[in-house]
């Protein structure tokens, strides 16, 4: 392959969008898509969060956008992706992010629950999809980005609400990714391992819940990073910001389910 045929790693001059970019994951993929060159549409559940975050794009020297969204609702969705298309003129990379977390054995769960996270792990990708398709479409030319998790490769007691929606997403963005595969845009899935975020620290997180007898939540959480990871240490915002770019930038990498785990899954 020549060196002129590889994918440069420059975003300048692209919109790119990042759902529950207002803190974590999506606070750092933002950034990491800011300094590739592209200018950020943050949108966030938490209109605090969202703005908190575009200021620090802006920082860097990048547009951004501040948006609230609640990527479970229709109308919401579609309102956001008219505004950056509004705001920007068009819309080139879409990261879909956001997301959330509940830790219950089967027999706890409740429907409503199971619906919680379901309504906004898997519905939520769909409805950012669907809406984000049309100005690409319009112009032949789109990377969409679904986080997943490694929980949507591999199951984890506690988390089969979660791990069913995450594997939700990977099935959905592989299946996306094939019927636009002529059209100018990629979907693929990134699945982030374990990262000291909210649903790993804390004393709701699962290094507290799956404590052992007189252990302590950061002696849990060292002790999973060991046990679990082969590398033996935990992936980081900055991490997925990796992958998050090199994705909106390659043109022919489509359809997969990409971990970013140290090594955990196949």
């Amino acid at each position: 392959m020549s060196e002129s045929s590889l994918p440069e790693f420059s975003l300048s001059g692209k919109v790119a969008l990042v759902t529950g970019a207002g803190r974590g994951l999506g606070q750092g993929i933002a950034l990491s898509l800011a300094r590739a060159g592209a200018d950020v549409a943050v949108a966030d559940l938490d209109p605090a969060g969202a703005e908190e975050t575009a200021a620090q794009v802006r920082a860097l020297g990048r547009r951004s956008l501040a948006l609230a969204v609640d990527v479970a609702r229709q109308d919401s969705v579609q309102a956001m992706v008219a505004k950056i298309v509004e705001g920007f003129g068009h819309l080139d990379v879409a990261v879909n992010n956001a997301g959330v977390i509940g830790i219950h054995k089967v027999g706890e769960l409740t429907v409503e629950e199971w619906d919680r996270v379901l309504n906004v792990n898997a519905r939520g990708v769909f409805l950012c999809c669907q809406a984000e398709l049309e100005p690409m479409r319009a112009q032949r030319w789109g990377r969409i980005v679904n986080v997943a998790s490694i929980a949507g490769k591999v199951g984890f007691p506690d988390l089969s609400h979660y791990c069913a929606s995450k594997f939700a997403v990977v099935g959905f963005s592989n299946a996306l990714a094939k019927e636009v595969a002529r059209e100018g845009i990629t979907v693929n899935a990134l699945c982030p391992g374990i990262v000291g975020t909210g649903m790993w620290r804390g004393e709701q997180g699962l290094a507290s819940r799956w404590r052992q007898a007189g252990e302590s939540e950061a002696q849990s959480w060292e002790r999973h990073q060991a046990s679990l990871l082969p590398q033996g240490e935990a992936q980081t915002a900055e991490d997925m910001g990796q992958l998050a770019v090199y994705l909106a930038c390659a043109p022919h990498v489509t359809g997969q389910a990409i971990a970013v785990d140290g090594g955990f899954s196949l």
